[in-house]
């Protein structure tokens, strides 16, 4: 079958510079031979290291063609690999020894003792670069695959959680507007600045933590507003003024939203709420405990409202920060608390 003609000239332009490669690699190689043969004191050296570096190019590109046949019916490449490598240790070593202890005899065999194990061994190593090089790039495909379906997942994790906030906060605004009506121009205008956040400084895949702090400054004003005095809130965070301590976006909030909805299900007449958030080298080491009650039907409205965002979050983190943080969940019946610990972007 014909190939066509464009798909012709790219695989010349692909075979033109291996054979430049091959014949500069040639050039030592010779070179090589040659002072072995004259150590060796075997006549015709030229020739002889000549006839060797042809036999060695050859036996490469041959094995070359092997290994390329090889490759499509292998899923383990690296398996393939180490089975050639071993074929190749072992036929040096037998080249090896026949030229430190030659055979006396037949010079028939004498000559098929030599050249039987270069043979090999060159074709052997022809089909170890070849198989090292398809390797790689099979990693690398695989590597890039992830990294895609990563990003992807991501992007769709991010863009469901602006929403998710929205539908929550929506939800307390109304059930305020039916008690508390004088509370909502200012909420109204609280909310006007997360929602800003959460649209356009969220779609960022990290941003500076000082942003991030500033976001949640904003909310736990919201929730002072929305809660009123039955609210008794202890903060403890640090202000990081570097740009360059970055943080994924809407990462902690979750956090803070469930503490504040969790708090407000309570029977207690006082919500109890400690958060703090300290940063030190790159590390950065979030906290927040809130009261909890642990009534069936109370625990079954957590569970429900707060399983969609801690899912979220918990992907988000094996996402950005795999093996770089830890995430603790800590709950008895009067308290919840989460303590996440990772290193700064």
């Amino acid at each position: 079958m014909n190939l066509p003609k464009d798909i012709q000239h790219n695989e010349f332009l692909i075979k033109v510079p291996m054979v430049i490669v091959a014949a500069i690699a040639a050039v030592p190689i010779w070179i090589a031979m040659d002072f072995l043969m004259n150590t060796m004191h075997v006549s015709n050296d030229e020739a002889v290291s000549t006839a060797i570096t042809v036999f060695l190019m050859a036996g490469i590109f041959v094995g070359r063609y092997f290994a390329e046949l090889l490759i499509i019916h292998f899923k383990d490449l690296r398996g393939l690999a180490l089975a050639i490598f071993s074929v190749l240790v072992v036929s040096s070593i037998v080249l090896f020894a026949q030229l430190a202890f030659p055979f006396e005899g037949s010079p028939a065999l004498h000559l098929l003792l030599y050249w039987l194990p270069f043979v090999i061994s060159s074709i052997m190593l022809g089909m170890l670069i070849k198989t090292v090089r398809a390797f790689g790039k099979r990693e690398l495909q695989e590597a890039r695959s992830v990294a895609a379906h990563n990003q992807s997942e991501l992007h769709l994790l991010q863009s469901q959680l602006s929403p998710h906030f929205l539908f929550n906060t929506l939800n307390n605004l109304y059930g305020l507007s039916l008690t508390q009506h004088e509370k909502i121009p200012p909420l109204l205008l609280k909310l006007s600045d997360l929602l800003r956040y959460s649209v356009y400084d969220s779609n960022e895949i990290f941003v500076p933590l000082k942003d991030e702090l500033a976001y949640i400054d904003n909310y736990t004003e919201f929730e002072k507003i929305r809660i009123g005095e039955r609210l008794v809130l202890k903060t403890d965070m640090d202000k990081p003024t570097d740009p360059n301590i970055k943080i994924a976006p809407m990462l902690l909030i979750v956090f803070i939203e469930n503490a504040f909805k969790h708090s407000k299900n309570t029977a207690d007449e006082l919500i109890y709420i400690d958060m703090s958030l300290k940063t030190w080298n790159n590390l950065i080491l979030f906290s927040i405990k809130n009261s909890f009650s642990k009534s069936a039907e109370e625990h079954k409205i957590m569970n429900k409202s707060s399983g969609f965002g801690l899912a979220n979050v918990k992907k988000r983190l094996e996402i950005l920060y795999p093996k770089d943080h830890e995430l603790t969940i800590n709950e008895d019946a009067t308290s919840y608390e989460v303590i996440l610990r990772l290193k700064s972007k």
